[in-house]
């Protein structure tokens, strides 16, 4: 349980400060400065809310020990306080701990939407066809939760798999959530085209890119792009069309190549533009990442793509994300987006922990 006492002044600059941007908030007229001030009064808000919850139960706890200090004898009346003192002790571990994760440093991108992208690894086509399912695991994912999903380019097997596919998922909170999910997924299963029934290992690769907001800090040279039209390809049906709709740019600085092949030129152009600047926006995240993650080990939600982070086991029916070494036993609910929620709680929960702990350390 972390020293409430070292963090106690940390939390009342934070509660300083939301008074002073209600009172700046009430006072202001340039819309902009209301934007502004407005995310920042609805971020501090949860904070000041569980500190309030915090200093009322310490006061409860102050005015119960008097009671029970002053019964006067009354041996009834100082039993039924004491009984609600204990009780009222016994919450206040739980309502600090809510108010330093709070404390915790967010990051700035949590509230961003996303650029998902799952590719087919080791495997051949059952690699596919499980990356296949993770794209809809996703896909109901954020139709739950009443994200948008929008596929942006897809190459599809003869089989029903996904070699790669591309996705904006957009919404509150998207890359808060969907961060946890970069990394190598595996599963355990006997694949359809598996004719003596054995158990085959296969992956599949999925990386969650924030979408940053407008232009910020993301500068595009024209002199640093090439921007080629072609025709859109893929495993038939919908995916083709016979025009050269489809649009791949060239980031020739960086190596990096973008393509968006679903819709029109004009949609086709933009959305590639914004998806190279995603993968500007976190190329430098990477970077800023790698010499932060210099001093510390085996951070979660670290977004390290190179390390398998989950095992589906289908003939046991159990899901483990060797994370934080949770296994639960409900795969088919996870595979169809319903038991995704719990997991990345736990993430969520252990990254907040240990930022905490980072805090304390400052």
């Amino acid at each position: 349980m972390p020293d409430l006492a070292r963090l106690e002044r940390r939390l009342s600059q934070a509660v300083d400060r939301f008074e002073r941007v209600e009172a700046r908030l009430a006072a202001a007229t340039d819309g902009a400065e209301i934007v502004k001030l407005g995310q920042e009064h609805a971020e501090l808000r949860p904070l000041v809310e569980a500190v309030q919850a915090l200093n009322a139960a310490r006061a409860e706890i102050a005015n119960l020990e008097a009671m029970v200090r002053d019964s006067g004898g009354d041996k009834e009346m100082a039993a039924l306080a004491q009984e609600e003192l204990d009780a009222a002790k016994e919450k206040l571990p739980a309502l600090e701990h809510a108010a330093l994760l709070l404390l915790a440093p967010k990051d700035k991108d949590e509230n961003a939407s996303a650029i998902l992208e799952v590719r087919a690894g080791t495997g051949g086509d059952e690699a596919a066809l499980f990356a296949g399912d993770l794209l809809r695991m996703y896909q109901r994912y954020a139709s739950r939760r009443g994200w948008k999903f929008e596929l942006e380019d897809i190459s599809e097997t003869g089989l029903g798999g996904v070699k790669e596919a591309v996705a904006s998922v957009s919404g509150a909170g998207v890359f808060g959530r969907l961060q946890f999910e970069s990394g190598v997924h595996r599963v355990q299963r006997v694949p359809e085209t598996e004719a003596q029934g054995r158990v085959h290992t296969s992956a599949a690769t999925v990386a969650v890119l924030p979408q940053p907001e407008g232009d910020v800090d993301i500068v595009v040279e024209d002199k640093d792009i090439r921007i080629d039209t072609m025709r859109a390809s893929g495993a038939g049906g919908q995916h083709v069309n016979k025009t050269d709709s489809a649009v791949r740019i060239t980031h020739i600085p960086s190596g990096i190549v973008v393509i968006s092949q679903l819709k029109s030129q004009h949609q086709n152009r933009a959305q590639a533009m914004l998806m190279l600047k995603t993968k500007l926006y976190d190329a430098e995240r990477e970077r800023q990442h790698r010499e932060r993650a210099a001093e510390r080990k085996g951070q979660i939600g670290s977004g390290d793509r190179s390390e398998r982070i989950r095992t589906y086991n289908f003939p046991q029916g159990r899901v483990t994300d060797h994370r934080i070494n949770l296994t639960v036993y409900n795969l088919p609910e996870v595979i169809d987006g319903g038991g995704l929620d719990p997991i990345i709680d736990a993430l969520a929960a252990e990254d907040q922990a240990r930022k905490l702990a980072a805090l304390e350390e400052e």
